[in-house]
């Protein structure tokens, strides 16, 4: 499937970023990145009924649930980790990776020691999911303190309204036809 069928559809996405809490510049892609190289993931997760579900963070962020990738962690602990931490949920199956961003660092050092740099990728994968009960909320992981189940459309703008390129991700995990909007 060609990237350049989805340049309209998802236009932010595509071209090169700076993001600044990073310090890296990012580009979109939708060829799979090297395992080893992945240092973030973060997860379209879709409930039993086909709704999305999505995070909001103590400081008003909305966000797909997901994060950093601890020293020795494979992809799937990854995801289980995350799904707990930021949204109380199950995993059920296997995540199906669909895109990422390749993050060129500009910094003389990684973020943490064991990531990889300068060039990472931050992944996105869509995961079937059960809501089981409040996030876990690690003393040094962000701080969720709401979960919603909101359908495919509803979630894009929901996330949209504080995070576009989240927004975007999932728009794009739509138009793939990964899940379907209602």
């Amino acid at each position: 499937m060609g990237e350049d069928r989805w340049h309209e559809r998802v236009a932010r996405l595509y071209g090169t970023e700076r993001v600044g809490y990073a310090s890296c510049d990012v580009r979109y892609t939708t060829d799979p990145p090297p395992e080893e190289l992945v240092s973030r993931l973060h997860l379209v997760a879709v409930t039993p009924v086909g709704d999305v579900v999505v995070s909001r963070s103590i400081q008003g962020w909305r966000f797909l649930p997901g994060g950093t990738r601890e020293p020795g962690e494979s992809l799937l602990e990854l995801a289980r980790r995350e799904l707990v931490e930021e949204a109380g949920a199950r995993l059920i199956g296997d995540p199906t990776p669909f895109s990422s961003f390749v993050a060129d660092s500009r910094t003389a050092e990684p973020y943490r020691p064991h990531l990889p740099h300068p060039r990472a990728y931050w992944l996105h994968a869509v995961a079937q999911v059960e809501v089981m009960g409040p996030p876990s909320n690690p003393d040094d992981g962000e701080q969720v303190t709401e979960v919603l189940q909101l359908a495919p459309g509803e979630a894009v703008e929901y996330i949209a309204e504080h995070d576009t390129i989240h927004a975007d991700v999932l728009a794009h995990a739509i138009a793939l036809g990964l899940l379907t909007a209602r």
